[in-house]
């Protein structure tokens, strides 16, 4: 773990100071809230990997991984995710959404926590955050779209879901691992500090998961559908849908569906729902 009595030498850059581990236990953990533990380690291969086979093991529903470096993040389709020490959050969560949630409406939690982390941006560092379906996280950067952050779920063992955040706050423009790369701190977030911003994530993926949960995981009385497609970027807009396989589909974006794909209009007006592949978004014609 990792509080405030880090070795000096953790400090070498002043302007991404250590998470307060023990501050963060203290606003987040308490009787009856979802966040039953709260780790930070110095680094890791992938928060993910490390909280999974913690989840095998019987670890509580609510636990939280952090660490202030990942050697081995990885996104999608296993790309890999790379940052500079303490220059984002770096974090994985355990949830066991238990028999009331159906297993097919697990799909919606790596949307739902898109929601989630967008809404606790708007209200943490004053940034609009918009989403790229399935998992991307957007700022603006010099009027142009930029992706700061992703969202990795994966299933840990009979009824657990890990789901892996990540998000770039202080990285630089000469640190930015590709020039469509983005960062709060490029997008003049109000707030780049790193406690404020993971409290506000955890306080809001808390209040949005409860009411799925709640909902049974219904995407349209929890309002996680709507939610989601009001801070979609992707849709109303042209995309190529790039189909495993090496399929590809082009056409108009039109809707979010009741099991979370992305619904796209060809241009001979057939619908389809497209559940995985990766999403080019295009200019328009014109």
């Amino acid at each position: 773990m990792n509080d405030s009595d880090t070795p000096v030498s953790r400090w070498s850059d002043l302007d991404r100071p250590p998470l307060n581990a023990s501050a963060l236990r203290r606003g987040l953990i308490r009787p009856g809230a979802l966040w039953t533990s709260l780790d930070v380690v110095p680094a890791t291969g992938s928060t993910n990997t490390d909280l999974a086979g913690r989840a095998a093991a019987g670890l509580a529903e609510g636990a939280v991984l952090v660490a202030e470096e990942q050697t081995a993040g990885r996104g999608r389709l296993d790309r890999r995710w790379t940052a500079p020490a303490r220059s984002g959050l770096f974090f994985s969560v355990l949830l066991r959404p238990g028999p009331d949630v159906p297993v097919r409406h697990y799909g919606w939690l790596p949307l739902l926590t898109g929601v989630a982390v967008a809404t606790g941006l708007a209200r943490a560092a004053g940034v609009d955050t918009s989403l790229k379906w399935p998992n991307d996280l957007l700022v603006t950067v010099g009027g142009e779209e930029r992706k700061a952050g992703g969202i990795l779920a994966e299933r840990a063992g009979d009824g657990a879901v890990v789901v892996g955040i990540g998000l770039n706050v202080s990285l630089r423009e000469s640190e930015l691992p590709v020039p469509t790369a983005g960062s709060l701190a490029l997008a003049n977030a109000v707030s780049l500090d790193r406690d404020t911003l993971l409290r506000g994530v955890l306080r809001s993926l808390e209040r949005w998961y409860g009411e799925w949960r709640t909902a049974g995981g219904d995407p349209a009385l929890s309002r996680v559908q709507e939610a989601y497609a009001a801070g979609c970027a992707t849709l109303g807009r042209p995309v190529r849908a790039e189909l495993p396989g090496g399929r590809e589909l082009a056409g108009e974006a039109v809707a979010i569906d009741s099991e979370g794909r992305l619904v796209v209009r060809t241009g001979d007006g057939e619908r389809h729902a497209v559940g995985a592949g990766d999403i080019v978004h295009l200019r328009a014609a014109g």
